[in-house]
């Protein structure tokens, strides 16, 4: 008799009882149970882009690197310099193959003078954690997972600063975007405070002790702090509109194990000034090459959506990439989509078609990011 294989029950986080409370629509995403909408993804996206929008984003992983090499063991892992970074300080990188293309992208935070923490994406946790791992054993450095023992909450919107002002005794005001910084939160101490967030929005991600009843106060102590401002819950749907507005990278859609930084146009973020870096031969070689194929914006002319997969077509006929993001953009009200093309159908402006149900629907190349915040004056 063969073994009669199960799926793994999806995890759930220490918000999963609010959530249900709250009405939510759950979703299995990456193997955990998370919800994809409260009032509506178009509610929830507005919230964020005129308000004040609060995610449970607790199925992100995190990794400490400690020891007095952590520094030379964060260099040779990922593509951007964090030699530059001040303590309180944070950066977007990545962890690259041999070969150039992505681990993941990562959020790496300067926490002390020999430690240094990655946030990472919950669906490579388990990978990223073993490729880390594996490629510092050299390095005098002490790699820990600490996914587990935190609840990640995500505030975002234009009144997002006022609302956590409410819950806390530091100054936020004086808090940079990339910084973060320990401080009292709702009667807890030590908890991290970052300026961080994954919407194009200015906001907060802050981190608090995995225990549900914390949990579930920290939430609570939220919600009632932004009562006036219009506070509501999102989930995961909003915050996939919100970050293809902004042009902000999904793993397995805009970069991946197959996709390398210059066709992903994260080059700003890879400093091949470096000594040495993991990928950084292979990335010093591919930029002196010519480029294959370029991420680029799409907005559809005609009535369609193009969504993740679908083919992209030239004006004459030609299959020449493919959709990597695509959705309805609820502030901007349009379609829009990201897509690779060869560098030649880069151009704004560049017409081209989208196969939609076997019907080719016609869309222009347009820059991006799609959406930026205004900016204070």
């Amino acid at each position: 008799m063969s073994a009669v294989e199960t799926t793994p029950a999806a995890r759930k986080t220490a918000l999963y009882a609010s959530h249900r409370e709250s009405k939510a629509k759950m979703v299995e995403f990456n193997g955990w149970e998370m919800p994809v909408e409260y009032s509506g993804i178009i509610a929830e996206h507005l919230a964020v882009r005129n308000a004040v929008g609060i995610f449970d984003v607790s199925h992100m992983g995190d990794i400490c690197l400690a020891g007095t090499e952590a520094l030379t063991a964060v260099q040779h892992i990922s593509m951007n310099d964090a030699s530059r970074l001040s303590l309180g300080q944070a950066q977007y990188s990545a962890l690259l193959y041999p070969q150039g293309t992505f681990v993941d992208d990562v959020v790496v935070h300067r926490l002390g003078s020999e430690e240094y923490l990655l946030v990472i994406n919950a669906g490579t946790r388990e990978k990223d954690f073993n490729w880390v791992r594996d490629n510092t054993r050299e390095f005098d450095c002490r790699v820990e997972n600490l996914s587990d023992r935190f609840t990640q909450i995500a505030i975002q919107g234009p009144k997002a600063a006022s609302l956590l002002q409410k819950l806390t005794d530091t100054d936020l005001a004086t808090l940079k975007f990339y910084w973060f910084r320990r401080a009292r939160l709702c009667g807890l101490d030590d908890i991290l405070i970052a300026r961080t967030g994954y919407t194009g929005e200015d906001g907060f991600e802050i981190y608090i002790p995995s225990d549900e009843g914390v949990s579930r106060r920290v939430w609570n102590d939220l919600f009632a702090a932004g009562r006036d401002a219009g506070a509501i819950p999102c989930g995961l749907g909003a915050r996939n509109t919100l970050r293809l507005e902004a042009r902000l990278p999904l793993y397995g859609h805009e970069i991946s194990d197959t996709i390398n930084v210059w066709e992903a146009s994260l080059d700003r973020f890879c400093k091949l000034e470096k000594e040495e870096f993991i990928g950084r031969e292979a990335l010093a070689r591919a930029k002196e090459a010519p480029l294959r194929r370029k991420l680029v914006g799409i907005e559809m002319k005609e009535r369609g959506i193009a969504r993740d997969g679908y083919k992209v077509w030239s004006q004459e006929g030609r299959e020449i990439g493919w959709i990597t993001s695509g959705s309805y953009a609820p502030f901007l009200r349009k379609n829009i989509a990201l897509a690779y093309v060869p560098p030649e159908f880069s151009a704004p402006g560049r017409e081209l078609s989208v196969e939609i149900r076997e019907q080719y629907v016609g869309a222009r190349v347009v820059p991006t990011p799609f959406y930026q915040r205004p900016r204070k004056t």
